[in-house]
């Protein structure tokens, strides 16, 4: 008999229900979550499983990964369709969601989503260490700014070493005041390095990636977004058209039709935010710092001088996100062999990261 399996996955437990092809319960049981503990029930309770699924979380990459190594047919369903299941029952408990999950699976009736690898996590790992360093600077910077122009000083334009001379002469005529800023420099210096070494492992990445040094040749895509891009999309082939891509990125605007009322509005800004911040500034260096023309570029600045330049870079971005995907895409038909680019890029991932 046909067995279809739900996993409602905490930090500690796990609820496991498994339900038979009329959707009628025939076991449950909570186990810790642990891909072995998991498997071990599953394989002594349902030795017909059909499917698994599981919602997208915190651990749902390294469950799915392994329980996919041990040979189970595991399914990450987004978490967002199943709430709208889930949400019809009356009471909400761990073991009913396992239960909504297993019926789920058994009626077919889910959205499965891509779960990355772990070379693309950890590639993405490092890009979120170093953009949380880069806020943890400017956040300083700021601070600091604000710290001097309470009482009169205005530091002003000032980039790399400039910033600390000037704010060092502003702050040591006031002992008080340097007492405060002082502490302030030391940590950005501090951080400062850290994001250099950072930029130093990015740099390397992007050296011993063949795609991404494509991607760079992209007019203004440098190797932070280059890279950003092929952690983030992992595996272009699960887009049927290029220009899905701009959607999943959340470039593209959002849409409301209902018999007389149809309007359009802003950009979804769904998908992954880094991926949309890093497309749209090199929008950004494209139309305002690339000295080199491009179709891409004048296309750009006559959206920009129609509809306004912070429209166009929004435009430009999503343009951007649909020639990356189509460069990749047309790079696997040439090669003709996508597992071996594939596996290349994640031995050049992790393995750099460990040199």
């Amino acid at each position: 008999m046909e067995h279809y399996v739900g996993l409602d996955v905490s930090l500690k437990l796990t609820s496991i229900c498994i339900v038979d092809r009329t959707g009628k319960v025939e076991r449950e049981g909570v186990v810790t979550s642990d891909p072995e503990a998991i498997a071990t029930f599953i394989k002594l309770h349902a030795s017909h499983v059909v499917r698994i699924g599981l919602e997208t979380g915190a651990t749902s990459t390294w469950l799915w990964t392994e329980l996919n190594k041990i040979g189970l047919p595991v399914i990450c369903i987004d978490a967002r369709h199943a709430k709208a299941v889930l949400k019809m029952q009356i009471n909400k408990s761990d073991r009913n969601d396992a239960a909504g999950i297993a019926r789920i699976m058994q009626c077919g009736w889910y959205k499965e989503v891509c779960v990355k690898n772990l070379d693309s996590h950890a590639t993405k790992a490092l890009l979120v260490s170093r953009a949380l360093l880069v806020k943890i600077k400017r956040d300083i910077e700021n601070q600091i700014r604000g710290l001097l122009k309470n009482l009169g000083p205005v530091i002003g334009r000032a980039k790399m070493n400039v910033f600390t001379v000037r704010a060092t002469q502003l702050a040591e005529d006031r002992s008080e005041l340097f007492v405060a800023v002082d502490p302030l420099l030391k940590a950005r210096a501090a951080v400062e390095q850290q994001i250099a070494d950072l930029d130093r492992k990015v740099l390397r990445l992007a050296r011993n990636n063949a795609q991404v040094r494509r991607f760079m040749t992209a007019p203004g895509v440098g190797p932070v977004t280059a890279l950003c891009f092929l952690a983030t999309i992992d595996d272009p082939a699960r887009f049927k058209r290029s220009r899905s891509v701009g959607a999943y990125a959340g470039l593209t605007t959002r849409r409301y039709a209902s018999r007389e009322i149809d309007w359009t509005g802003r950009i979804s800004k769904c998908g992954d935010k880094m991926l949309r911040s890093y497309l749209y500034e090199a929008a950004n260096v494209l139309l305002t710092r690339v000295a080199k023309g491009s179709a891409l570029k004048a296309w750009g600045i006559r959206l920009a001088k129609r509809s306004g330049l912070r429209k166009a870079k929004v435009a430009v971005a999503r343009k951007l996100a649909v020639i990356l995907h189509r460069m990749w895409i047309e790079t696997l038909a040439l090669v003709r062999s996508p597992l071996a680019l594939r596996c290349s890029k994640g031995q050049s991932a992790l393995h750099t990261l460990i040199r």
